[in-house]
């Protein structure tokens, strides 16, 4: 279903569930797919991306901007992006907070909004065939092997960073694979969305105030090469990969939805509420920091909740409300469409 751009209320609404899916992309364990899945526009998401091909490429070299806009869609992503960006420099920054200081409560709520996608996807799903049951087995096993797997060593080999652009992206477009996480387990995490995004922010402030001496720095230099890098790889993987959804949601679309219920529902290991983080420390066992001189997090310890401290049960008060956000989406969104009808 398209989603309607008509009125202020749907864009601003639109714009809205762009914040939500920069917010969960940006967090370790969660996918901002399953946002655009249960948010109900993921189809016209990954349709839309797939717009973004030669032809549009020839609209716009050719200055027919109206025609190139509304050949990709473009209100409809340039809304949903837009609030990806102002998540990226707020909502995302409320959420670091929230993590520092109530990260039970957080992940909680995380991992009951998962439980309640799962609910969402199931209980509309009605092809429960051999083929269907066994694709959801294999993409648990598939999700919950990612969780379990060693982070490798930081690697800024500019190919290799293009490759992580390309995977890094896979939270956006595939619901249940969390971008994020996988660039922890890549290594790259802290090299790519810490200490490279900063060097850009300083840059920034360093051309705002006319001093370029950055030029000389072969450290900050390198971080802005790598960055841009990333950026190639992530919008190559963007592309792509709709591309090869967009193929597969039109041919095999039980078969696809059966997958995604799989990797949503292995996600779950990833967001399990009760862990300790565990840091990357040296030969010497000291715990290594990054460039703000935060600790580099390198896995989870997972453990099982002790029901005798009165925070295990905030901690499940908050799944009820990861489970009630997800209700209320789905019921505003079936309150809108009818509407809209």
């Amino acid at each position: 279903m398209q989603q309607s751009t008509r009125t202020f209320s749907d864009r601003l609404f639109l714009v809205i569930k762009g914040l939500a899916m920069g917010a969960a992309n940006k967090v370790p364990g969660v996918s901002g797919g399953v946002v655009a899945f249960v948010a109900g526009f993921y189809e016209e998401f990954i349709y839309s991306l797939q717009k973004i091909n030669f032809k549009a490429f020839k609209l716009f070299i050719n200055f027919r901007f109206k025609s190139f806009w509304r050949y990709i869609n473009g209100r409809f992503l340039g809304l949903l992006i837009l609030g990806m960006l102002i998540s990226y420099f707020s909502v995302s920054k409320i959420l670091d907070y929230l993590i520092i200081h109530y990260e039970l409560y957080v992940w909680a709520a995380f991992f009951g909004m998962i439980i309640g996608s799962i609910y969402y996807i199931v209980k509309d799903f009605d092809d429960w065939s051999k083929k269907n049951i066994c694709i959801i087995i294999i993409s648990i096993i598939v999700g919950v092997s990612i969780s379990l797997l060693d982070p490798a060593k930081e690697n800024d080999n500019l190919f290799f960073v293009f490759v992580c652009g390309i995977i890094g992206v896979s939270g956006m477009t595939l619901p249940g694979l969390s971008g994020s996480f996988i660039l922890i387990l890549l290594g790259n995490y802290v090299l790519l969305l810490v200490d490279s995004v900063n060097a850009l922010y300083d840059t920034i402030a360093d051309i705002i105030q006319w001093d370029f001496s950055f030029v000389d720095n072969t450290q900050r230099i390198r971080l802005l090469q790598v960055l841009v890098i990333f950026s190639l790889g992530s919008l190559t993987g963007l592309v792509t990969l709709s591309h090869f959804l967009g193929y597969v949601l039109k041919h095999f679309k039980n078969a696809t939805f059966a997958s995604i219920i799989g990797f949503i529902s292995g996600s779950l290991g990833v967001v399990w509420p009760w862990k300790d983080k565990v840091y990357k420390t040296d030969t010497m066992g000291n715990v290594q920091i990054d460039a703000l001189g935060d600790p580099i997090l390198d896995n989870y310890d997972r453990y099982f909740p002790d029901f005798a401290i009165v925070e295990t049960y905030f901690g499940i008060f908050s799944i009820g409300i990861g489970i009630g956000i997800v209700l209320w989406l789905e019921w505003y969104g079936q309150k809108t469409s009818k509407i809209s009808k």
